[in-house]
């Protein structure tokens, strides 16, 4: 299969691809990022002019954290249109995320959403070791609900990925399209080697 076809190929079977499928298009993305030095993505001229000529087709929504060593669309050697990306620090959800996310799986017919954590997160060490101030007391507080008293860096990154996915799983519009296949699920992003593990 040439280049060409290949892209229309990926581009046409994006669109509102079972969660199961999705899920295997992340992990096998994440295999390919362990030893890339680039991002293997495509980001070409023609999938750019094609996105904005037909519009956008993700197969999976990544809420993930803003930290800069967190980049999805690289860790899952994603390209322009292959995933809806939200990112906030601490991956925290609120309803601006939750109104992103309605609109990713109703009206762009994603089946899959990812929760995608990451350890050695500074949101969460701020929840823990920290009283900040500011805006970003809202941001910690949330994590703080999530993690109760623990003080496991691993284990409370874990916690609070768990937790958002509570959230958005009490949508109601997210429950309903639960019945119809979606999957909302956590993952833990390990920035020390690259890998994504996903929590059951």
């Amino acid at each position: 299969m040439d280049q060409t076809l290949k892209k229309q190929y990926i581009a046409e079977t994006n669109h509102g691809i079972p969660a199961k499928d999705a899920l295997q298009k992340l992990k096998a993305g994440n295999l390919a990022y362990l030893d890339a030095k680039t991002c293997a993505g495509d980001i070409s001229p023609d999938i750019r002019s094609r996105t904005c000529r037909e519009g956008q087709q993700p197969y999976a929504v990544i809420v993930a954290c803003s930290d800069s060593r967190v980049i999805p669309e690289s860790i899952f050697s994603a390209g322009i249109g292959d995933l809806f990306v939200i990112r906030v620090a601490g991956n925290v959800i609120d309803d601006y995320q939750l109104g992103s996310i309605e609109y990713a799986v109703s009206h762009l017919h994603c089946r899959l959403v990812v929760v995608l954590g990451h350890n050695h997160c500074g949101a969460v060490d701020a929840a823990i070791n920290h009283d900040p101030e500011g805006y970003i007391r809202f941001i910690t507080d949330e994590i703080r609900l999530a993690i109760g008293r623990e003080t496991d860096d691993l284990r409370a990154c874990c916690l609070n990925v768990k937790h958002s996915v509570a959230v958005i799983e009490q949508s109601l519009g997210i429950r309903r399209e639960e019945e119809q296949g979606l999957q909302v699920i956590g993952a833990l992003y390990h920035l020390e080697n690259g890998s994504v593990e996903f929590l059951s």
